[in-house]
């Protein structure tokens, strides 16, 4: 079928299998609260939760990596060009290595300024030590694997990127077990899974595109991999995505943070709702990923009524995945955090404050959909300007709602900033046709 005959069927046929693939990221996260929510310290809980931060803010500041590559990979489609293709593998990748390299370097002035940024508790900052000295070392790793699935993504490889992704998380899902459970070892044991799992998934899927990628091409082409022009455009859109990603994680951060000075307990009861808010966005990450795809593809072939056919699919699939989020968010939120920790304290507080949660695919939903439309076309500029108006938005609603409401007035402060984030894209979709076809 041609994309401009794009079906819902097709469009979910795609769609499905990644958000299946991109769900299990957030997996890792939450399973690693869930195991040590049934330890009997909340700091342990809370000292993964403040690493796990420190880990996205690094990542995320980087997660362009994935974006662009999938972006570029999806557009290497509507070329028909194997040179195009390789070259949305390799160019990505070897900026991937030399910043992985540069985080286990820079791990000490790292540790020490997320130390400065965090006041929080002695006994749950030593359990975030540990598990940032095991997972830094993780770093080249994880930069190449957004690449790895990027790739895949872009090039509609779905049962590529579905083994990948899941494979990877069953790992780890089973080591956090094994290892906290089953062996006592704590916060050691979330870290050590965790860079296991990593580890893994870096060579599935190295393996994986190696299958799709002559290796002997590369020597073929070397003289043109680092040409001027393409780097310069590939750079621009990264920037784009590196300051949207810097919004996003001063966003985050000052959340972490805020919470963490209401005491250690609302800290894990806003990390468990965290996780929760993760897995809904990784649900439309799927929906984006399959949207950033077939928008790549349009723009490739230089076909405008396959574009405004995707902008409808995904509009519809959208409204339809927010209606299941929304009701299943109502009626199992009690079950969920229960998923999470035994702690009572905890669980008062997260349920207590479980309603955002209704609201965040309402406001969100369209929004992470519609950047896969932007991602695809690698028309990115309002990418970064929606999180900046986003972040604006966020810190006027700090500073007025907190004083006033406190942990409510933070989660509404976030809601306010995924609306803002909603609207802007909204704004921008006109101009994107206009500036493209």
């Amino acid at each position: 079928m041609t994309s401009t005959k794009l079906s819902y069927r097709e469009y979910l046929t795609l769609a499905i299998p990644f958000v299946i693939s991109t769900v299990t990221q957030p997996l890792l996260g939450a399973v690693d609260t869930a195991v040590l929510g049934r330890l009997d310290d909340s700091s342990f809980m809370g000292g993964v939760a403040i690493g796990a931060v420190i880990f996205n803010t690094l990542y995320w500041l980087l997660g362009f990596l994935r974006v662009s590559t999938s972006g570029f990979a999806a557009q290497s489609l509507g070329t028909l060009s194997d040179k195009d293709s390789l070259y949305a593998f390799l160019r990505p990748a070897i900026i991937a290595f030399i910043l992985g390299l540069a985080f286990i370097v820079l791990q000490n002035p790292i540790k020490i300024g997320a130390e400065s940024i965090f006041g929080i508790d002695s006994n749950v900052w030593e359990s975030t030590i540990v598990y940032y000295d095991i997972l830094i070392w993780g770093a080249p790793l994880v930069l190449i694997s957004y690449v790895n699935l990027g790739w895949l993504m872009g090039r509609k490889l779905i049962k590529e990127t579905l083994y990948l992704q899941v494979s990877m998380n069953v790992i780890n899902i089973v080591l956090d077990i094994v290892f906290v459970l089953y062996f006592e070892m704590g916060v050691y044991g979330v870290a050590y899974a965790t860079l296991f799992s990593q580890a893994f998934g870096f060579f599935v899927g190295v393996y994986l595109i190696t299958r799709q990628i002559s290796v002997n091409k590369i020597f073929h082409i070397y003289s043109d991999l680092f040409e001027k022009e393409v780097f310069s455009k590939i750079m621009g859109v990264n920037t784009d995505f590196l300051i949207r990603t810097i919004c996003l994680l001063i966003m985050t951060n000052m959340f972490i943070a805020k919470g963490s000075s209401f005491g250690k307990e609302v800290l894990a009861a806003n990390a468990v709702l965290f996780q929760l808010q993760y897995i809904i966005a990784y649900l439309y990450d799927g929906f984006a990923n399959a949207s950033s795809v077939y928008t790549g593809k349009a723009i490739g072939e230089k076909n405008l009524d396959a574009y405004k056919r995707i902008i409808k699919v995904s509009n519809i699939s959208t409204i339809y995945l927010n209606i299941i989020c929304v009701v299943i968010i109502a009626i199992f939120s009690n079950e969920l955090i229960l998923l999470f920790t035994n702690i009572k304290n905890v669980i008062d507080i997260a349920q207590d404050h479980s309603f955002w949660l209704i609201l965040f695919p309402i406001v969100i939903g369209h929004g992470l959909t519609y950047a896969g439309l932007y991602n695809g076309a690698t028309f990115t500029a309002p990418v970064r300007d929606s999180m900046i108006l986003a972040l604006i938005v966020f810190l006027v609603a700090y500073s007025f709602l907190i004083p006033i409401y406190g942990n409510h007035g933070l989660w509404l402060a976030f809601i306010l900033f995924s609306l803002a984030r909603t609207i802007m894209f909204f704004i921008y979709l006109k101009k994107m046709q206009r500036c493209l076809f």
